[in-house]
């Protein structure tokens, strides 16, 4: 099955500016499927395996977890310069 630009702005929530981004920019794979490319305005073609190979890609992995201070003992003083 291949997919068009609408069916991915609809299954994605984004923009179509969005989509034809990363169609130029490689992120997304495509295949046009208009009759001359260059002459007639492009249709793109997107197959199930390219969509999971982007969906592999641009899978969100959690952040690191942050190291938390320490509280300083109450029996240390500091004092400031």
């Amino acid at each position: 099955m291949t997919y068009s630009v609408k069916q991915i702005v609809e299954r994605y929530g984004v923009s179509q500016a969005t989509v034809l981004h990363w169609l130029a920019t490689k992120q997304l794979m495509c295949i046009n499927v208009g009759r001359d490319p260059g002459k007639k305005r492009a249709r793109y073609r997107v197959t199930e395996k390219q969509l999971a190979d982007f969906e592999s890609t641009r899978t969100p992995v959690p952040p690191a977890p942050k190291a938390r201070r320490r509280k300083q003992s109450a029996d240390i003083i500091e004092f400031i310069k």
